[in-house]
């Protein structure tokens, strides 16, 4: 595959890094956590990014987006990685793929307010000791006077507490089913996890008998299988792309700390064990690059092979780029392990990111499970 940048990907690679750059995104995440937001979104900056068009990236230009890819997403992924923003693009690009593959929503308007940034939703899949994937589902939906009654719950939620809308997945006649559920519908309690990664909020969401008229039903059946399927890989291949963003930033800030630092008369970074640190993070950055942008492309060009690809750039990416964080935290010293210092708030994320969508463990089990299923 060619990894090179075509100009319009360039363009939007550039124009996302000097946003987030301008506005020192991590300062704008220390804020949250300062003011005790406790790791809610940056408004202003998910607004400046509606305006460069993130939610509209991958939505049909028919329906109001720009028409472009899964890779597309996954390079916006990766600068939100690398600049830790603090946004609802992995959960609303999710949920807006969702509602455009769906041939059920009768609204217009949803995509239209999606791709506007004028509606977040986020998606409330995992569940609580259950596996991530489908046999995981055990929330219910029964039929109930024209409509449905939804009961269940599910945890780490992304940005559920200030999302407007929530697509849920849950098991209704004995199949799979995604609804559309408003998050201030009656039944409908949210309330905030305490996670390792301080600058974004994780939610468990619970529904006690939250009652949804026939339009909420987003799709049933086999189409609600295969609309899950593709969700699950895209949710995936773009927390991938941000781990991705944070071990560029991690090698970039390691790279930078070494020149200037000095030991013994000189810098340490001409030390070669330093040195040999430094190539071993290069190298899995690289490699976890390219293993995420082929599962990103895979998944719009050959869907027959996504579902391998991305558990490869899972279970790869997740052990690699946190390796890339350990080392960054020896080689700072001291001073990586102080509050002061944005080191932290990267290996945060990127241990939240390594467990969630599966962890590396539970993405080797898949492939060997693929192996055995070829014959």
């Amino acid at each position: 595959m060619d990894f090179e940048l075509s100009a319009e990907q360039r363009g939007l690679v550039d124009s996302t890094r000097s946003l987030l750059t301008s506005m020192g995104s991590a300062t704008r995440a220390r804020s949250l956590i300062d003011d005790g937001a406790g790791g809610g979104f940056d408004d202003e900056l998910w607004d400046r990014g509606v305006e460069l068009g993130w939610p509209a990236v991958a939505i049909a230009e028919d329906d109001g987006g720009l028409g472009l890819q899964s890779i597309e997403l996954a390079l916006i992924a990766a600068e939100l990685g690398y600049g830790l923003g603090t946004t609802p693009f992995i959960p609303v690009v999710v949920c807006a793929d969702a509602v455009s593959n769906s041939a059920a929503v009768e609204e217009p308007k949803l995509l239209q307010s999606l791709s506007e940034g004028s509606l977040v939703a986020s998606w409330a899949f995992a569940e609580h000791g259950q596996p991530w994937g489908p046999d995981g589902l055990t929330a219910r939906a029964e039929a109930a006077d024209g409509g449905f009654r939804l009961t269940g719950s599910k945890v780490s939620v992304p940005d559920a507490d200030g999302a407007q809308l929530l697509i849920v997945d849950a098991v209704c006649d004995g199949a799979p089913a995604r609804f559309l559920v408003p998050t201030d519908a009656e039944g409908v309690r949210i309330v905030r996890q305490h996670t390792l990664d301080v600058t974004r909020s994780y939610c468990d969401v619970s529904f006690d008998g939250v009652r949804l008229d026939g339009a909420a039903l987003l799709d049933s059946g086999s189409a609600a299988e295969a609309s899950l399927q593709r969700s699950v890989l895209l949710h995936t291949v773009l927390v991938c792309a941000e781990l991705v963003g944070i071990g560029q930033q991690l090698l970039a800030m390691t790279v930078d700390y070494v020149k200037t630092r000095h030991q013994f008369g000189r810098p340490v970074g001409s030390f070669q064990a330093v040195k040999h640190k430094c190539a071993d993070m290069r190298i899995w950055v690289q490699g976890s690059t390219a293993a995420t942008y082929y599962a990103a492309m895979a998944l719009d060009g050959a869907p027959e092979d996504a579902g391998h690809a991305v558990s490869v750039a899972k279970a790869y990416v997740s052990d690699a780029i946190n390796q890339v964080a350990g080392q960054a935290l020896q080689l700072h010293a001291g001073i990586g392990f102080t509050w002061e210092h944005d080191l932290h708030l990267y290996l945060r994320r990127a241990r939240v990111n390594a467990m969630i969508a599966g962890d590396a463990a539970f993405h080797r089990e898949r492939l060997c499970q693929m192996l055995e299923d070829a014959g």
